[in-house]
């Protein structure tokens, strides 16, 4: 059974499309306008084993707030509409990751239940010259309940004794284990035999 999806999120502020395959390659073909991020999309496609497509042409001449949040949430839509009836899916998934200095956990529920923890320490504020590191906490969040899950991601160490953050290995490793833990809970379970893994019955 294909788990596909194809979103089309036009607004007066954005237009995007994303196309996923979550039993894909990890091929990722990305476009945002926004470097920084498409690299980031890039980690989710490669680290989580998804085909990514993702076009935006955002009101970039304001900020990348726009384009970053439209994304993100036609980015979980698609994930959600692809995950289909859930049947099968292993659900939880977790990754600790670390990238040098850094070293994030995180852990994920398709649980239908959106909820989003994020910590992270004091980081500068932009990343290159327009992704705003205060968006990554809102990225996950958008993503998050677009999706209907429940996301925990925590930096367990940023940054080498006595030094300051780098705020682009702070971003990535957090992107990294976000990609790997949901790799893990859509896999399909051969124990689940194709049941819900929820004793509610319904995700």
């Amino acid at each position: 059974m294909s788990r596909t999806a194809r979103v089309e999120r036009v607004t007066n502020e954005t237009k995007v499309l994303v196309e996923i395959d979550l039993d894909g390659t990890g091929k990722g073909d990305l476009s945002t306008g926004v470097g920084f991020y498409d690299h980031m999309l890039n980690q989710l496609a490669r680290h989580g084993g998804f085909d990514l497509t993702v076009r935006c042409e955002g009101d970039l001449e304001i900020d990348a707030h726009h384009t970053m949040e439209d994304t993100a949430i036609a980015l979980g839509d698609a994930f959600s509409r692809a995950l289909g009836d859930k049947a099968g899916i292993r659900r939880y998934g977790s990754a600790t990751i670390p990238m040098d200095e850094v070293l994030v956990r995180a852990a994920v529920d398709l649980s239908g239940r959106p909820y989003i923890v994020h910590d992270e320490p004091e980081l500068a504020p932009y990343i290159g010259p327009v992704y705003p590191t205060s968006m990554t906490r809102h990225i996950f969040e958008s993503f998050g309940h677009a999706a209907r899950l429940t996301l925990h991601v925590s930096v367990l160490r940023a940054a080498r004794d006595g030094g300051k953050p780098d705020a682009h290995h702070v971003v990535e490793t957090q992107f990294k284990a976000f990609s790997r833990a949901l790799r893990e809970a859509v896999e399909i379970d051969p124990r689940n035999a194709g049941q819900l893994p929820s004793t509610k019955g319904v995700l």
